[in-house]
């Protein structure tokens, strides 16, 4: 065996049995020829993934081993890590989409003879003939330059460890599809690393696009894992500009465009401040999340840069020196939208940048998004809308706008859907008459005169209306009426008393072993999908509200819910499992969601959701990390019982259901009432007696 060969965890062998932790430990005790420990450490060993497999797959355990978990846990386990393991794959499959025969040819044989000849059919792709550098990416005694392509072609010892990984991501391509296939392991990786990435949510990219609108030359100087620019409208002779300090990122990045859109794409690695691998361009958009509070931006090695057009930043102001440099990338007239931290709205050392950018007409909007937006999601974050201007308006005027009445309680995230309607048609509405009239506690445009004081403070909470109190004391007492109206519900569904009884000790059976004999269909929710549809997120789940969520368009096929599944979220550590109805029928399934359809001859819906809400039941099925908590559902027990036994724990549950969405319903009339009552007494429209 190599030394260097894929290695996985304990946890990972019982994802590919099946199985829970457990059952593995009891393997390595009861048979001497379980494959030995070949690193990790003594409380948390990992074993060759080769020998594991070929062990399992001797005692008949490796069967039934989904083609998408194996190719995941030989990426997860690659000697080199994953990142290095998903650019060789992301490679390939860029082989197998433009040169399908090339890969056929270069496949067959042995394993060396693959590796031997790839670097050649990748350099015909990838349009580099650069070897990539053993791990550093660069010779061990020389400074690497300013900035590289993003793609580089891998040598064939660094393909080698890969070849077991290739070869499963081709055969799951050839079941999914090359695109598909690199967001699923692209997916996977970001989720098991939220800690490791800044991301930009799905849904803030696609309203960032939006408000760019359609352009043929796009950049993102910040890729990051290329959010943005996958959000970006198709266009005929479109191209796609990328740069990222980390060079992962940027390959990361080029791979996922080239997989997914007909541009040409440019991208790079470098530090675009110090190092801009595009100085020429004159894109008609460019969108851009920067990293934020960066200390070491270049300040002291950039003070004569000819991109500081409005002012040279404060070593502390590293977002308004992405905005200037945003804007000397833009081509006359055209859009620069940032994500950007609410303080760059109102610091002073930012101020006399802040006013330059509006005297002279190129910051056109503001806009104050919901808390949990994106990363950080305590902070209700900005997004900044400017142009490069080609003239300077006779009396300019910016749009403020806040969008923070869209927030979510809890993990359950903004309402995207709200928050875009609002934003684009204040934009649009805008972009058309150059002011736009008054939106009480929502938006307004601002003459730029009214802000040109001693601290060009650009928060738009401090410039807006407050919204009127929902129709004053009429509306108060319709939201009392209905509050009371729920809680004689909520008292009608409270649970009657319960007598102690000693606990039950029934046979236990496990999802996987169920979606193994057919009882239930299990499916987990994807990254795309063909039909524009509302999208059940696992927020909604949670928070026990309508699907909320959409997913980019993509060949992927989403997968739609049906009344009697029950979708089981699988990240938080929450007890939670919700069965679908009428009204969330039809849904798409959303990421980090696992969907069970069972055989309604043989499980009823509601007594399989209930078991598998137990907090027990969820501890045991749980892996548990420094940065989160992820479920195996397959894991998940509930006890065999004859189906009308099933029956009578299925209507205790679905009237445990009914109780806790009337006090869920009450939590939220409660607190729209004590938030009215407040704002009532506060702007004077409700008498205190």
């Amino acid at each position: 065996m190599q030394d260097n060969a894929t290695e996985v965890t304990a946890a990972g062998i019982a994802r590919l049995a099946g199985v829970g932790r457990a059952a593995v430990s009891n393997w390595r005790r009861r048979h001497a020829d379980f494959p030995k420990p070949v690193g990790g450490t003594e409380t948390s060993p990992s074993f060759a993934l080769a020998e594991v497999e070929a062990w399992l797959r001797e005692q008949g355990k490796l069967a039934e081993v989904p083609l998408r978990e194996r190719v995941w846990q030989q990426l997860a386990g690659h000697p080199e890590g994953p990142v290095t393991a998903l650019v060789h794959a992301g490679c390939v499959l860029l082989l197998i989409h433009e040169r399908h025969t090339a890969w056929l040819d270069v496949s067959a044989g042995s394993d060396e003879r693959l590796a031997a000849m790839l670097p050649g059919a990748l350099e015909r792709v990838l349009g580099v003939n650069t070897p990539l550098p053993a791990n550093t990416g660069a010779p061990a005694h020389s400074p690497p330059p300013a900035h590289t392509p993003a793609l580089r072609t891998p040598t064939g010892p660094q393909l080698l460890p890969s070849v077991p990984l290739l070869r499963g991501a081709a055969e799951l391509a050839a079941e999914t599809g090359t695109r598909q296939t690199f967001e699923f392991l692209l997916g996977r990786h970001l989720d098991a690393s939220p800690r490791q990435y800044t991301l930009t949510p799905a849904e803030l990219a696609r309203l960032m696009a939006d408000l760019a609108g359609p352009a043929r030359t796009v950049l993102d100087p910040a890729c990051g894992t290329g959010a943005l620019l996958c959000a970006v409208g198709d266009r005929p002779g479109q191209e796609l500009y990328a740069q990222d300090g980390a060079p992962d990122l940027a390959a990361l990045t080029a791979l996922r465009l080239r997989l997914r859109s007909r541009a040409t794409v440019h991208a790079a690695a470098g530090d675009t401040l110090r190092a801009d691998a595009h100085p020429e361009l004159r894109a008609g958009a460019v969108l851009c999340h920067p990293p934020f509070n960066e200390r070491n931006w270049g300040h002291d090695e950039l003070a004569y840069d000819a991109r500081w057009e409005y002012g040279f930043p404060a070593r502390t102001e590293s977002e308004l020196a992405w905005v200037q440099h945003a804007l000397a990338r833009l081509a006359d007239g055209g859009t620069a939208v940032l994500l950007m931290p609410p303080a760059a709205a109102s610091r002073r050392s930012g101020r006399r940048i802040r006013a330059d950018l509006l005297r002279r007409g190129a910051l056109r909007a503001v806009v104050a998004l919901p808390a949990g937006a994106a990363p950080p999601y305590n902070i209700p974050l900005h997004v900044w809308v400017l142009r490069r201007p080609d003239r300077t308006p006779a009396a300019p005027e910016v749009l403020l706008a806040d969008t923070g009445r869209f927030a979510g309680g809890a993990r359950g995230g903004p309402d995207w859907q709200a928050v875009r309607e609002a934003v684009l048609d204040a934009w649009h509405g805008f972009e058309r008459a150059g002011r736009l009239a008054e939106r009480p506690g929502l938006a307004r445009s601002v003459p730029v005169i009214e802000l040109l004081d001693d601290d060009v403070d650009l928060a738009p909470a401090r410039h807006l209306p407050p919204a009127a109190a929902a129709d004053g004391a009429e509306q108060l007492t319709a939201v009392r009426e209905r509050l009371g109206e729920t809680l004689r519900l909520t008292a009608d569904l409270t649970p009657p008393p319960v007598d102690p009884a000693p606990p039950a000790r029934w046979p236990l059976t496990t999802v996987g072993e169920l979606a193994r004999g057919g009882t239930l269909v299990l499916r987990t929710g994807g990254t795309g999908g063909r039909a524009r549809v509302p999208v059940l997120t696992d927020h909604d789940v949670l928070a026990g509200t309508a699907p909320s969520g959409t997913l980019p368009e993509s060949d992927e096929e989403a997968v739609l819910t049906e009344p009697g599944d029950v979708v089981v979220p699988v990240l938080g550590g929450g007890s939670v499992a919700r069965v679908i109805d009428e009204s969330t029928r039809g849904a798409a399934l959303g990421r980090n969601l696992v969907l069970l359809r069972p055989d309604p001859a043989a499980l009823d819906p509601w007594f399989l959701a209930g078991f598998l809400r137990g907090t027990a039941n969820h501890r045991q099925a749980s892996s548990y990390a420094s940065t989160a908590t992820r479920l195996d559902v397959r894991r998940l027990q509930l006890p065999r019982l004859p189906f009308g036994e099933q029956r009578r724990y299925g209507e205790r549950f679905r009237a445990l259901d009914e109780f806790e969405r009337a006090v869920r319903h009450a939590s939220r009339l409660g607190e729209q009432l004590v938030r009215g009552m407040y704002d009532g007494l506060t702007d004077g429209t409700v008498a205190p007696d």
